[in-house]
């Protein structure tokens, strides 16, 4: 028959310490340090080819589909400050610069 418990002590004594947590990642749009929650967006949609992925906070995903078609995302690919000179997308950008990584928002809808 099994035993119930470990003859040694519990499993959580084998570990070690805990590890120091993870530095956080930049978001690819705003450039903020990302919070709990990370968005990994496909700069070039994934229905146009697109492969790469890159860390944003979700505000700043919704904020790029709200203001760009898949065509539109797909000519720029990875190009950021091709995004950035998107008047509605650099008053975004400006607008979040001082909020707290976690920080949500409803937005706009899509402006088509």
């Amino acid at each position: 028959m099994a035993r119930k418990h470990s003859k040694h002590g519990p499993y959580e004594d084998l570990t070690p310490d805990a590890a120091p947590p993870a530095p956080a990642v930049a978001c690819w749009l705003c450039g903020r340090p990302t919070g709990a929650t990370i968005v990994w967006h496909h700069p070039v949609p994934k229905s146009r080819g697109g492969r790469d992925v890159v860390p944003m906070h979700p505000i700043c995903q919704q904020t790029l589909t709200a203001n760009f078609t898949n065509s539109e995302l797909q000519r720029h690919g990875m190009d950021v400050e091709g995004l950035l000179a998107s008047p509605a997308v650099r008053k975004f950008v400006d607008w979040v610069a001082n909020k707290d990584p976690d920080f949500t928002a409803t937005l706009t809808k899509k402006q088509r």
